[in-house]
């Protein structure tokens, strides 16, 4: 598996795994069927493409990508959907996440550019 298809099945792990925790805030504690399913499938498969990423990247930065963009993703998610809101320190927090993922991604020896 390419570099670049490494990337889009990360991604992908992501956008599912933020599909799940968004469902499973919708759950009630696991009591309402559907969004208990969604959120069981969602975060199924995104372990097991994050799995498939382990094969080609470092565990700590695939980790690190996953969760700190899922951090920020559902973090926006609740922000603008659900009308949870951030205030400055919340939002300097993500922004740090954010930032930390990129120089991992684009400075970082260990990733092997």
């Amino acid at each position: 598996m390419g570099r670049t298809a490494t990337y889009l099945i990360l991604a992908l792990a992501i956008v599912l795994e933020v599909v799940a925790t968004t469902a499973l805030s919708r759950s009630a504690g696991l009591t309402r069927l559907w969004p208990s399913v969604v959120a069981g499938l969602g975060y199924a498969l995104s372990l097991w493409l994050l799995s498939l990423t382990l094969q080609v990247l470092p565990t700590g930065v695939v980790y690190g990508i996953w969760s700190g963009l899922g951090i920020v993703l559902i973090a926006g998610v609740a922000w603008l959907g659900y009308g949870q809101t951030l205030d400055a320190p919340a939002v300097l927090g993500l922004g740090l996440i954010l930032a930390g993922v990129l120089v991992v991604n684009f400075f970082s020896a260990t990733v092997g550019h």
